[in-house]
């Protein structure tokens, strides 16, 4: 059964950035667009990069270790050399807490 975890207060995700988490045993990447929370895997589907170190340019990461670009909405590819997407997790926000539904 799937629940909201608790995994970063607001104030430690700064615009523009994203923070490593782990919930529900996941690696998780949170990303903090233009003041809004979005949630995917925080590993790259190619060689396993850390997407929350990879730059961030509007709705898209750039994986740190070769370059695979993916929606920090949807976890979906926008150009490889990833061969697959990521997967995406509900975020709410509950007072100033962020929570991953895991």
């Amino acid at each position: 059964m799937r629940s909201f975890v608790r995994v970063a207060g607001r104030d430690e995700v700064s615009l523009g950035n994203a923070n490593r988490v782990t919930a529900g045993g996941k690696k998780i990447a949170v990303f903090n667009g233009d003041g809004e929370f979005f949630a995917i895997d925080g590993t790259c589907t190619h060689k396993g990069g850390p997407l929350s170190e990879g730059e961030i340019h509007g709705e898209e990461v750039t994986c740190p270790w070769h370059g695979a670009v993916f929606n920090i909405k949807t976890g979906e590819v926008v150009s490889g050399p990833a061969p697959a997407a990521v997967a995406r997790y509900n975020v709410r926000l509950a007072g100033q807490d962020i929570e991953v539904e895991v």
